[in-house]
């Protein structure tokens, strides 16, 4: 199972079919070409020639890209690849020769990764400040609409009744009329541009709406697992804390790890440890509510708070998780192997035993590392020593 699906939809479907046409010829399934060099099959001496051959490279680049680390044809790995050859985006290029150092092969779960991490970082304060300018202005724009459409219609009105008294008056009656007319027809006018200028502007804010939504959610979840990210997390527990004091009820705070992923990783592959990455996180959304909240801190920890449980009471339910983990069965779906046991260590905190959430954190984290010391499997409560 990939983690990127190899299907698009609007505009993306035609590079997706240009794509799997590479595929088709990667395979030897495309119709027979001419072997000989490129430069002999164009007309040598011009710049849209020279153009041709460069392109020719960049896209066989691209596809022995694609191929060589068993990429799906998607525009997401097509955009990665293209950003790595050609070095537009320096981002991307250290990011792949890092992994590839690291790894030897690039994946589609770690692609997937990247890129909203990307995404993540492009939504900054000053890109939500520009938002929210717009959204202002926007409401700017329409309170002064309603307010010279309101005008307008109060002019006409007083002009109705103006025409009215002197049609009362014994005022020639023929052109009372045409200039009823005339100011029938320019409040019509008046009012189609009025109509027009709001549908543009609802138009404006249901972008607007769609984009801060889209913001949200790139800045505050992961997106491989969909569990918030360490960003919300942090939100929620400056929340969480402030609820806590104010009602008298305990708070804890716990971190998880993954034991051995790397060997996973390395054993099964990366698409295999992103999977697993899912299912613990799954696990642990069982026990997520209102106020047990789960996020995925980064790599393989999970970081979790429990409002209302005592550090003894959330070990309990972070053990429970635990035990469930361990006792599973799970199969590499790539070979159909069975994969050795999977389980996490963890550490919790009572948060409110310490000066700061973030001293909480850290002794959470001290006692999962204490946990792995010991023998991994296994969740053990912090002692406050300071």
């Amino acid at each position: 199972m990939n983690a990127l699906s190899s299907s698009s939809a609007g505009p993306q479907q035609g590079l997706t079919d240009r794509l799997t046409r590479w595929a088709r010829g990667l395979s030897g399934k495309a119709e027979a070409a001419d072997d000989s060099p490129p430069e002999q099959r164009v007309r040598a001496g011009t710049a849209a020639n020279r153009e041709v051959v460069r392109r020719r490279k960049l896209y066989d680049d691209i596809g022995d890209f694609l191929f060589v680390h068993d990429l799906d044809l998607t525009p997401v790995n097509f955009s990665v690849a293209l950003d790595y050859l050609t070095g537009t985006n320096i981002g991307i290029e250290k990011a792949v020769k890092a992994v590839m150092m690291e790894r030897g092969q690039v994946t589609n779960g770690w692609i997937e990764t990247v890129i909203a991490e990307q995404r993540a970082d492009e939504i900054t304060p000053e890109a939500l400040a520009a938002m929210l300018d717009k959204v202002e202005e926007s409401l700017s724009l329409f309170t002064g609409l309603m307010h010279e459409s309101r005008s307008s219609a109060k002019d006409y009105g007083a002009a109705l009744q103006e025409q009215a008294k002197d049609l009362a008056s014994g005022g020639d009656a023929e052109a009372v009329l045409a200039r009823l007319v005339n100011l029938t027809r320019s409040m019509v006018e008046k009012t189609r541009q009025v109509e027009t200028q709001l549908r543009d502007n609802q138009k404006q804010t249901q972008a607007l709406k769609s984009s801060l939504e889209s913001a949200r959610q790139a800045a505050e979840h992961d997106f491989l697992t969909g569990l918030p990210n360490r960003r919300a997390f942090e939100g929620a527990l400056r929340e969480e804390l402030t609820l806590a004091r104010e009602q008298g009820e305990p708070l804890a705070i716990g971190f998880c790890d993954i034991d051995h992923f790397k060997i996973i990783n390395d054993t099964h592959g990366h698409d295999t440890g992103d999977r697993v990455l899912k299912f613990v996180a799954g696990l642990l959304t069982k026990i997520s509510n209102d106020r047990c909240h789960v996020a995925r801190h980064g790599g393989e920890e999970f970081v979790m708070l429990f409002r209302g449980k005592t550090a003894a009471e959330a070990c309990a339910l972070v053990d429970k998780v635990r035990e469930d983990l361990a006792g599973r069965s799970l199969v590499n779906r790539v070979n159909g192997e069975k994969m050795e046991q999977v389980t996490f260590s963890a550490g919790v905190a009572d948060v409110l035993e310490y000066e700061h959430p973030r001293a909480a954190l850290r002794a959470a984290d001290r006692a999962l590392y204490l946990a792995k010391e010991h023998g991994r499997n296994r969740v053990y409560v912090a002692v406050d020593t300071d």
